[in-house]
This record gives C-alpha cells, structure tokens and sequence, in this order.
C-alpha cells in the first residue's frame, strides 16, 4: 500500500510493520508484561458511544484550540517518542516538521537520536517542547535545562512515571538491544527488509544525542543507555519537581498522572499542564487506561491547569471523546512514529492529515460546530458518570439538554 492511499492509522500501522524488521517494529509498538494496559488505552475508547445533535448549523468548524496559552490549530500535541530514527534516519526532524506545518506542539524525546539544537536549527519557528526526566545526576538536569533554555524551547515535558523501567516482553524475547547486537533473527530481518537496511547503514545507527554532554567525549551509545538507566531515580518524589520546577523559567506539562490526588498535588505545586499518561502502557502492566483515568483528573483539577489525554489516540473521534470528556487537547505517539515508519515526514505528515479529516467529519456528524463545546453530553458509555464530571461539565450538559426544548 502506497502512504497516499492509507485511510486509517491503522493503514499507517501495518505499512509500518511490513517495512521494519519485527525486533524495530515491536519496540516501537510493544509495551510492558501482558501488554494489557497499552491495549485498554484504545479499546476503552471503544466503550464510549456518541450521542449525536440533529438538525445543527455544521457549515463551519473550528478545531483550534489554546494548548498552554498559545494557539494551535488542532488540539493535538506529538508526544515524546525515544529512538525514533530507528524507524526512520531524521524521523525526529520529520515530525517536527511536520507538527509546524500544523501549528501544534512538538515534543522531543530525552532518548532522541537528534540533538535538541538540530532540531530548533532544522525548524526555527516550531513550537518545541523538551521531554525530562527527574535524573539522580543534577548537574545533568540542569545541564539539560540550560541548553534547552538557550535553544528557546516552549516547554518542559517532565515524564514522571518511570523510577525504573517496564519490562517489555516483546524486546526480550527479540534480543532488541540499544546498540543492535547481532543476533540469527536480526540478520533474517536484516536481509527481510533490505529498503530499511539500506537506511539505516546510510544514515546511520540511532544513538542518544541528548545525553552525550554526561558522558565523556568518546563514549559509545552503549554507555549512554547505561547513563539512561542508571539515572532513573526511584527517589523521585514532589519535592525534586519543585527544585526542577525553580530552574525552568518556562511552562511545564507534567505527564504521567492517573490519580486525582496527584493531579491535585500538581496543580497545587503550579505546575501549567497535566498529561493523563501511563507512558503507553510500556510501563505498569494493569494500570488504568488513560481515557478511563480522565475524568476524575478533570474534576479534581477544573480550569486551574491544562489537562491533556495521552494514549491510546488512533482515530479523530477519540480526540472528540478526550475532549467532550473535558481534556484541553490530546498527545499522539505511536500513530505519528507508525506515520513516519512508513514513509517519513511524507507519512508522518499523512498521519495528521488523515486525524484532522477524521476529526473534522466527526464533529459535523456529531453535531458540534467547535471542538470546544464539546461536553458529556455528546457521550454515553461506561467512563461517563455525573459523579466523574466537573461542576463546569455537568453545567454544560444542563444546558446542551435544555437547548432541546
């Protein structure tokens, strides 16, 4: 299948599939344990049915939302995604290319293979935000922070549900190993997929650019993953986000929240933004889904932050949900990265593309003209339950019904 005749994140998926050897293709798409929690993240959406307007003026439609006070013209953000140019040499440049040509943000991986200073030179004018970890090493921290500072990035992304890291099966069982080592299966899809191959023996191996400055010059991509993994902290506690909090004088999205308690402590501590994430289920197998946590996050919080949706997004219709469950815009990961798998900035640029199709012919036959009026009361399904909704929610229901009569 040609990338100009995929009509579905799903054609992106399996272009994708057939391209990477399996051991690539499974990092990216594989998740922790059982991997039930990263299927929960889309099948729960399925659970929410909608409820659909008749008879209302559709003629004109905005998508455009405020994402951290700026505007955007969808209400969509990407998502970190780390290694990415194992998918594809430059798929990092790619997506942000792209993200700017949509006018929404951009977020690079701290395990991206592209320096964070390439990717604002390649693209001066993007909205770019900058993934962070709470590391052991401080000096790394701030290290970090002062050269994404300098590189005049938006946003910090600080990803908080990682003390250690997930097992992932499907990388165990494949040998997958950063660098590559060589292995009777490696090879076969070496020799399966000789275009991705050819790529990457041209354009090189993916590497963690980022980190290279905690290291010594002529370290290897085998000693920056060490750095990676000996630097989860599991004492990360509220306090350290402060001190981190303190040295970045810009906004910061905290990502990895599924507890009102949290949120609440978040939204307390100041933080700009919550993303409701369980890193893609690559992390706690069983966690709850990130649309199922949602609600409960938006009624601690109510207006006093931005609340975003992360995982599990494949079609326009679940942003329509996230948002008529009261989330200010949604994160796509794996959907950009299976775009840009399959063919590059061309597919990631058609990742968006079929979204925002998707996305516009969802709220026309939904009968909402603005994705921000979007309300529960466009959804019935097992997440929608008045006691879930904020009081601006339930308000907005009232009145959605009381436009009936």
């Amino acid at each position: 299948m040609r990338i100009d005749r995929a009509v579905s994140i799903a054609d992106l998926r399996e272009i994708a599939r057939r391209r990477l050897p399996k051991a690539v293709f499974d990092f990216i798409e594989g998740a922790a344990e059982s991997e039930t929690t990263s299927r929960r993240n889309c099948t729960d959406f399925e659970k929410i049915e909608f409820i659909p307007r008749a008879l209302v003026d559709v003629a004109a439609r905005n998508m455009s939302v405020p994402i951290l006070a700026r505007q955007a013209a969808l209400p969509v953000a990407i998502s970190p995604t780390g290694l990415a140019t194992v998918a594809w040499a430059d798929a990092e440049v790619a997506l942000a290319r792209v993200a700017y040509a949509n006018n929404i943000p951009f977020t690079l991986s701290i395990a991206a293979s592209t320096r964070l200073e390439r990717i604002r030179a390649a693209v001066p004018d993007a909205r770019l935000w900058f993934q962070l970890y709470g590391f052991k090493d401080r000096e790394l921290v701030r290290s970090l922070i002062r050269r994404v500072h300098s590189a005049n990035y938006e946003a910090l992304v600080l990803t908080v549900d990682i003390p250690v890291v997930g097992q992932r099966n499907r990388d165990l069982h494949n040998g997958f190993t950063i660098p590559l080592r060589p292995t009777l299966r490696l090879i076969w899809d070496l020799f399966r997929c000789p275009r991705w191959t050819a790529h990457i023996l041209t354009r090189g191996a993916p590497t963690m650019q980022n980190l290279i400055d905690g290291l010594d010059k002529d370290s290897g991509i085998e000693s920056i993953a060490r750095l990676l993994t000996r630097n989860m902290d599991a004492s990360l506690n509220w306090s350290r986000l402060v001190w981190i909090r303190d040295l970045w004088p810009g906004k910061i999205v905290i990502k990895g929240i599924l507890s009102p308690l949290d949120a609440e402590r978040a939204v307390q501590l100041g933080f700009d933004a919550i993303a409701v994430s369980n890193h893609g289920g690559r992390q706690l197998d069983f966690a709850v889904s990130a649309i199922a946590a949602l609600p409960d996050i938006v009624a601690a919080v109510g207006d006093r932050a931005d609340i975003y949706l992360d995982g599990g997004v494949r079609r326009g219709s679940d942003i329509v949900k996230a948002m008529a469950l009261g989330a200010r815009a949604v994160m796509v990961g794996r959907a950009t990265l299976f775009g840009a798998a399959a063919g590059g900035e061309n597919g990631a640029r058609r990742c968006l593309s079929i979204l925002t199709d998707e996305l516009d012919r969802c709220l026309a036959l939904l009968g909402c003209a603005d994705v921000r009026d979007l309300n529960p009361s466009f959804l019935r399904g097992a997440a929608i339950d008045e006691r879930h909704l904020s009081e601006k929610a339930s308000k907005d229901r009232s009145l959605a019904h009381a436009s009936y009569k």
